[in-house]
């Protein structure tokens, strides 16, 4: 098994990892929503989930030395190795699931690049387009079947191809988008968009702004109890863990405010407030684009940056199916492996390209599914796996030390508010 070569490249994997479509449109909704308390809280629960919950299932996955499989079945082998491989599979289920669903939307990303590139984004009516491309079947399976194709190249070296291509893709993202954020502050009245970011509003002092904040920064980190893990399987002995998740949790930050005095202002300027989800992106910012000078290169920026984050995010996806696949089944070559998911994704993906289909979809996935997934990661790291094996991990390469006091956050604060996440967005 290969392993990340730098510092550096396993913190931009995981943030490419981490950094995806609840940035880009999910923060900004509910920072403007919310307001400085939601970002208050917002940071708050970052910092807890970076220190205990990130490094929980890096470090589980490096006493594994595998992903997804191998990490449940050390978290059981004093209970049989076979329960542990059994409590895997709905997590796993689960990203699978939002991986065939993902890659429909980046293929919509991409589609809006290609239309930014010929300048026809600029130039037609943007309701229409968005119907055409969401209500058509087969719509966009060109740009489908690229984006596939790119992710399969970015994992085809596992450890070694996915820190190469972060190296790339962060780095770039957040350069385009402070390109991005930089031409909004030109904007006429942008003052005011960062006004209303900003805004100390008391009626947000409120359980339903804690509990948004709250599942933001859960999902945000990508804390699903089947993705994370493979991270640490491929990280070297001698790396502190709690430094660079809390390093992954700072940068994952960045790119979500980066995106939000993006989004935001441009949202307030042309009086489009409360624009979420895919109408965000592929209906108000092309609308705002197109009445704005250098629209059409601001467009290919955007797009891009967008691109970049979407396929960091499903290469890992992609990328922790495989590996669950050639550790349990140790005669498959992982290029076959990859191939026959990847064929998964694409074949199941065209099928659902109109938004009736995959938005219901996605919703379903990630409302009910991976919080379950959420839920039995932590209670397996918390609850079942051994204690000192779980502390001798953390402290394995840590310049300093970490004591029973790590672990009781994770097992009595950490854990339970992870149920409490879960289930609230299962109930609501």
């Amino acid at each position: 098994m290969n392993k990340f070569t730098s510092r550096l490249g396993f913190i931009l994997a995981a943030v490419g990892s981490a950094v995806g479509m609840a940035n880009v449109w999910g923060f900004p909704y509910k920072l403007q929503e919310g307001g400085l308390y939601f970002l208050i809280f917002y940071i708050f629960f970052i910092g807890l989930f970076s220190y205990v919950g990130l490094s929980s299932e890096f470090a589980i996955g490096r006493l594994a030395g595998a992903g997804t499989i191998g990490s449940y079945e050390k978290a059981f082998e004093k209970r049989g190795k076979n329960i542990g491989t059994i409590i895997s599979i709905p997590p796993l289920i689960g990203l699978i699931l939002l991986t065939i669903g993902y890659a429909v939307v980046i293929a919509y990303i991409f589609k809006a690049l290609v239309d930014s590139f010929t300048g026809s984004l600029m130039s037609v009516d943007v309701n229409l387009w968005y119907k055409d491309l969401s209500e058509t079947k087969f719509s966009v399976w060109p740009y489908h079947l690229f984006v596939i194709l790119l992710t399969v190249v970015n994992t085809l070296g596992s450890a070694k191809t996915l820190e190469k291509s972060a190296k790339f893709m962060m780095p770039a993202f957040f350069i385009l988008f402070i390109i991005i954020a930089i031409r909004i502050i030109s904007l006429p009245n942008a003052l005011e968009g960062y006004k209303y970011m900003f805004r100390l509003d008391p009626s947000k002092i409120s359980l339903s702004t804690i509990v948004s904040a709250m599942g933001q920064a859960f999902f945000s980190l990508s804390i699903t109890g089947s993705a994370m893990m493979v991270f640490g399987a491929y990280l070297h002995k001698d790396e502190d863990i709690v430094s660079s998740s809390k390093m992954t949790g700072i940068l994952d930050t960045v790119a979500a405010m980066v995106a939000a005095l993006v989004m935001i202002p441009s949202v307030i300027v042309f009086d489009m407030k409360d624009a979420a989800g895919p109408g965000l992106l592929f209906q108000v910012l092309p609308t705002i684009l197109q009445n704005i000078q250098g629209g059409r290169i601001f467009a290919i920026i955007l797009y891009t940056a967008v691109l970049f984050a979407g396929i960091s995010s499903l290469q890992i996806m992609i990328e922790v199916v495989v590996e669950s696949i050639t550790y349990k089944f140790e005669r498959v070559n992982r290029t076959l492996a990859l191939l026959l998911v990847s064929l998964l994704v694409i074949i199941l993906g065209l099928s659902m390209e109109e938004i009736r289909i995959w938005g219901p979809f996605m919703d379903i996935i990630s409302i009910y599914i991976i919080p379950v997934g959420a839920m039995i990661g932590a209670i397996s790291w918390f609850y079942i796996l051994d204690r000192d094996k779980l502390m001798r991990e953390i402290n394995l390469g840590a310049k300093k030390k970490y004591g029973l006091s790590w672990y009781k956050i994770g097992k009595y604060f950490y854990t339970p508010l992870v149920i409490i996440i879960s289930l609230l967005t299962i109930l609501m």
